[in-house]
């Protein structure tokens, strides 16, 4: 465990500094298990498995231009996990107690003086308890925290060697990043990241651009393997283009600057087995059906607001991993955005599927997510002002964040009891009003809303909105005639 100060990646410091007045940049999520546990069973597992990686015992150090990590002196498990007793009002149900107060945990800031992350344990909850946590994203992403959190279930493990997790390795913490060689700092801050990347890059693009991208990394690779970039040019830039570009997203009451008190729903989970017959009979990807069904809710929540959104479209940036997930376990943020025109104004279940699946398929053939990730990476080396500039090239035209994490297959086991439910929720900045997050677990697919109580005081009305969605969809792909491969023949 390092007990020195050192320096934090560029774009671990720009999902730092996203936090704004309305949108704090926190992963929150909560654990449902049965039969109860026990505080101290839990602080000791916690220190067995999440103490042993720096991140969760060093605080951060913000500067103008860069941040550090910092040990935590007068670090203490009992400040990060916390025992409270769930408040209710007479008449109120368990579930909605329990929304209303992950609303106002979400809406508080983790305290800067130390690590930010917490952990809330209601010792009973619904017959056993619930774990309610607080996790800043500069931390690390989705895919990183969710590997690293689940590693307290009972038989999770630590990964034998815990190097350094994401550090920024060509940076002294004390130096003046003003002082760089600009060379060696778009270098370092650009190029280097991208190459990393370049495994992840073969499921993305291609054997092509992957070995185009570890050429950067290898000068002295063959020239084939060097001009291999070259032929993506054009697709490359054509990219950044469309991201300079974007056009402004439909303007409906879900985006805007609200008031920053979040409210939180979710819905029971769908079986995941009837999702996957759906994808396989429409020629789609689980993925595929589960927008369009996040869609069809939106859009329906929209009109009964009174909103005319026919034909309309909103705009979900969509995470991206750049990650092998066997290096989940070393924190840190490593994935790209891309931006998804999600057709909320389309009625018929099955043309929105169909325009969900066009799009879906178009994106996996985009250089976005690295085009975004070195956007970031660039913009956490400027100051805050300079980052919130580049930053609103994206968010400005944005109406929500929109991501899928998969999870276990099977049920996990903690203190000895079963998780129920892993639910989370993920975070947006700038003026984003929508939060919507897709969990996979235990053969089940969990949806999760969170809005600003400005903006959507009520998404539940949208949850409720999901499953019926889906039944429509299952509903219609029975009652379709089929050809060829599946796919839907043409009127």
């Amino acid at each position: 465990m390092s007990d020195t100060a050192h320096a934090m990646t560029k774009v671990d410091t720009a999902w730092l500094r996203m936090d704004t007045d309305v949108n704090l940049m926190m992963i929150v999520g909560v654990w449902l298990l049965a039969p109860a546990i026990r505080y101290d069973a839990l602080c000791e597992r916690i220190g067995e498995r999440l103490l042993p990686y720096p991140r969760f015992r060093e605080r951060v150090e913000q500067g103008a231009l860069a941040s550090r990590w910092v040990p935590d002196d007068s670090f203490d498990l009992a400040r990060h996990v916390v025992v409270e007793t769930l408040p209710r009002r007479r008449g109120q149900s368990e579930r909605s107690a329990l929304q209303q107060r992950m609303g106002d945990l979400a809406s508080t800031p983790l305290d800067p003086a130390h690590p930010l992350w917490q952990f809330h344990f209601i010792a009973h909850y619904g017959g056993g308890s619930a774990l309610i946590c607080r996790l800043h994203h500069c931390i690390g992403d989705g895919v990183a925290l969710t590997s690293v959190v689940m590693s307290i279930a009972d038989d999770g493990e630590t990964p034998p060697q815990l190097a350094q997790p994401d550090t920024d390795p060509h940076a002294d913490a004390h130096a003046d990043p003003q002082e760089a060689h600009l060379g060696d700092w778009v270098s370092d801050s650009l190029l280097r990241p991208l190459t990393g990347l370049a495994v992840k890059a073969i499921d993305l693009y291609g054997e092509a651009l992957a070995q185009s991208l570890a050429a950067l990394e290898h000068p002295r690779k063959t020239w084939q393997e060097a001009l291999g970039l070259l032929r993506h040019g054009r697709h490359l830039l054509g990219d950044l283009g469309e991201l300079a570009l974007m056009p402004n997203d439909a303007r409906t009451s879900l985006k805007g600057h609200g008031n920053g008190h979040k409210v939180m729903a979710w819905c029971e989970p769908l079986p995941l087995a009837d999702v996957r017959a759906v994808a396989k009979a429409m020629d789609a990807s689980i993925n595929d059906v589960l927008v369009s069904c996040v869609a069809g809710a939106i859009g329906h929540y929209l009109k009964d607001q009174g909103e005319h959104i026919t034909g309309q479209d909103i705009r979900a940036l969509v995470p991206v991993n750049l990650r092998p997930l066997e290096e989940a376990w070393q924190l840190g943020n490593r994935f790209g955005l891309v931006p998804l025109m999600v057709p909320v104004g389309i009625d018929n279940p099955v043309e929105r599927l169909a325009v969900v699946r066009e799009r879906m398929t178009a994106l996996k053939h985009s250089f976005q997510p690295l085009l975004t990730y070195g956007i970031l990476t660039v913009s956490g080396g400027l100051i805050r002002r300079g980052q919130q500039a580049l930053s609103s090239l994206f968010l400005d035209k944005t109406t929500a964040v929109m991501t899928n994490v998969p999870g276990p297959r099977t049920a996990l086991k903690v203190c000895g009891a079963t998780l129920k439910q892993t639910i989370f929720w993920v975070p947006s900045s700038g003026d984003i009003g929508l939060g919507v997050s897709i969990t996979s677990y235990a053969g089940g697919v969990q949806f999760a809303l969170v809005t600003d109580q400005q903006l959507c005081p009520e998404p539940s009305r949208i949850i409720d909105r999901f499953a019926l969605e889906f039944e429509q969809l299952l509903l219609l792909t029975l009652m379709l005639p089929w050809g060829g491969q599946g796919e839907v023949k043409p009127a």
